[in-house]
């Protein structure tokens, strides 16, 4: 049995619309000119598959990736992207000849950081391109403010390392009127102020980018937009310009009809309140979907109607209640279910998941499960 032409590895998989990412990086690009748009890419795209995410957004007009780990960087280049690629962070000092031999850039905020990235380029006959990160406000990783002078007077002493970039991140980009943003944005500019034109600023994620035309420097980083994902809910998405590129689909692999009283899964937490049907859905926990999503009210489209979720999602398995018996609405096993994404006239979105669980659509979509199989497709699934 195949689905969408592909034979699913289980009752269970992710489609990735390739497509959608391409056209959601073109409407950035349009928005941001002047300024580049380097697509973020790290987490595995945001659970997307950053291999194909990174052909995605390279063709809808990206001109770098980001990636958090020197591994992302490698995966990269292994699987044949040739762009520019920024690690968004320190790496351990052990791994500067693997990330040089990947011809990565990389964030520093560490007089020792910068030592050793000159060590490894000089061991490799390379130079070393490193973005500098300051601490604005963000409290996470970057230089302190005190300490900026020093650092680029050091690499500018140091032979096999090139300052080609520096850089900042917003705390409170995604709360449009936040004081905080301006009080970052002017740290940083009257930090940056005596550098050379030839280094790139950047400073705006996927919220900055949409609502501070003057964050937007060189470049903007680009994560969540790039996907079709709100920011935020103060900053949604223009829907005629984004398009969610994310669809997790499952199939029926059990369906029983239950007299009422009937308690339902761990803990006997749901009892069914007249004659039902139940639907076996193969998809638990250890994929992604949370333990207490019935209990937040979590739901999911089986036939094109809205369906709950009923009693404790167990580790490989949901629950989901059908109602009585209808002959106009049949269920039957391998029937399609949709967790995120649309089916018929409805639509469930990772916003909607994340609202309902207390929580922002990032975590939703990174936390599907690596075992649940990704299908690209669209255009720029492959290489062309």
């Amino acid at each position: 049995m195949t689905f969408n032409g592909v034979q699913p590895q289980r009752w269970s998989g992710v489609d990735i619309d390739t497509d959608a990412i391409a056209a959601n990086v073109r409407s950035l690009v349009e928005l941001c000119s002047p300024s580049a748009v380097w697509a973020v890419v790290k987490a595995n795209g945001y659970g997307h598959g950053a291999v194909w995410a990174s052909r995605a957004a390279l063709a809808g007009g990206a001109t770098g990736v980001a990636v958090a780990l020197t591994q992302e960087a490698v995966e990269l280049r292994a699987a044949g992207i040739d762009s520019r690629i920024l690690i968004l962070s320190d790496q351990p000092h052990e791994q500067y000849d693997e990330l040089l031999a990947a011809d990565a850039e990389v964030m520093v905020y560490r007089l020792e950081s910068v030592d050793a990235l000159a060590a490894a380029a000089a061991r490799l006959g390379t130079t070393a391109r490193v973005h500098l990160k300051i601490d604005t406000g963000m409290r996470r990783v970057g230089a302190e403010p005190s300490d900026v002078a020093d650092i680029v007077t050091r690499i500018a002493k140091v032979s096999g390392i090139e300052l080609v970039g520096v850089a900042t991140h917003l705390a409170t980009a995604d709360i449009p009127g936040h004081r905080a943003i301006e009080e970052q944005m002017e740290r940083f500019v009257s930090l940056v102020s005596g550098l050379e034109s030839e280094v790139e600023f950047h400073i705006a994620n996927s919220a900055a980018a949409i609502t501070l035309p003057e964050s937007r420097q060189t470049f903007i980083r680009t994560g969540i937009a790039m996907y079709g994902i709100d920011p935020s809910r103060e900053v949604p998405l223009d829907r005629t310009l984004f398009t969610a590129a994310l669809r997790w689909w499952a199939r029926v692999s059990l369906v029983k009809e239950v007299d009422e009283g009937v308690h339902v899964s761990y803990g006997w937490r749901y009892k069914t309140l007249s004659r039902t049907r139940l639907a076996t859905v193969p998809v638990g926990y250890a994929d992604g979907v949370p333990r207490r999503w019935s209990e937040v009210g979590g739901a999911c489209l089986i036939g094109g109607r809205r369906r709950p979720v009923v009693g404790v999602v167990t580790m490989d398995q949901l629950i989901v209640d059908l109602g009585p018996a209808d002959d106009s609405d049949p269920v039957s096993v391998g029937d399609e279910v949709v967790l995120i994404g649309s089916q018929g006239d409805d639509c469930i979105t990772a916003e909607e998941w994340a609202d309902r669980l207390g929580t922002i659509a990032y975590e939703i979509v990174c936390q599907i499960s690596e075992r649940v199989p990704r299908h690209p497709v669209g255009l720029f699934a492959k290489p062309s």
